[in-house]
């Protein structure tokens, strides 16, 4: 994107407001110039000492109306395992011979659900090549149980994951920006909910310190928290 246009879009957005929810998921959407459907993320400042394992923020969300790309599961099992995640639409299914696929190179896939009766060949195996993407099957995460159907069913309806970064920031897609305003706001309220659950006992003070919307492409745009109102 060109510095002028950026510019343009920029002078769409009082930088000294704090938008209300509603107002914020209007007008990120008339931010978005670009030629492709821009991704909606929400970026958050945490009030947390990331480098204390006891602050770290992780959890996951049902998005009411997805984040509006199709995401592409892999599911790690057998026996029953296999027809449930089959039934459930997982678009990879297996269990060892998955996992040598992995090792070879192959990671033609964006989610990795397991049933625990694979966990020990996933971390023995796959550790190091999942585990840097992101992609390591948890039950923390909601991607290992033993019931592997509804495990798919929840990524392909919009389930995500989100954690902290090294910096105390989480970053999160919550739609594109052909999605209706109403559908980014009830998006980014389920994920507000998600992520005050997900405080961390040890935190203290403001959790989230502000927030912010902002598409692919374009700039962001402050959301009104409770402790940034």
């Amino acid at each position: 994107m060109s510095g002028k246009r950026y510019k343009l879009l920029a002078a769409k957005v009082d930088s000294s407001k704090n938008y209300e929810i509603s107002e914020a998921a209007a007008l990120v959407k008339t931010l978005a110039s670009a030629k492709f459907d821009e991704t909606v993320e929400v970026h958050a400042r945490l009030g947390i000492d990331p480098r204390k394992s006891d602050q770290n923020v992780r959890g996951t969300v049902a998005l009411p109306h997805g984040t509006g790309r199709t995401v592409r599961v892999l599911a790690l099992t057998k026996g029953d395992g296999i027809p449930a995640a089959e039934a459930a639409g997982a678009d990879h299914v297996g269990g060892d011979e998955l996992i040598a696929k992995i090792v070879e190179g192959w990671l033609d896939f964006d989610a990795v659900v397991a049933t625990p009766d694979m966990m020990a060949a996933i971390g023995s195996k796959l550790g190091r090549i999942l585990g840097p993407r992101g992609l390591l099957p948890n039950p923390k995460s909601g991607t290992v149980g033993v019931n592997i159907g509804d495990l798919v069913k929840s990524l392909k309806a919009g389930q995500i994951e989100f954690r902290n970064d090294k910096t105390g920031v989480v970053h999160a897609p919550i739609g594109k920006a052909s999605f209706d305003a109403s559908k980014l706001e009830e998006n980014l309220k389920a994920f507000q909910t998600a992520l005050e659950a997900a405080k961390p006992g040890a935190a203290k003070g403001v959790f989230v310190k502000s927030l912010y919307l902002t598409t692919t492409m374009g700039p962001s745009v402050k959301v009104a928290t409770l402790g940034a109102r």
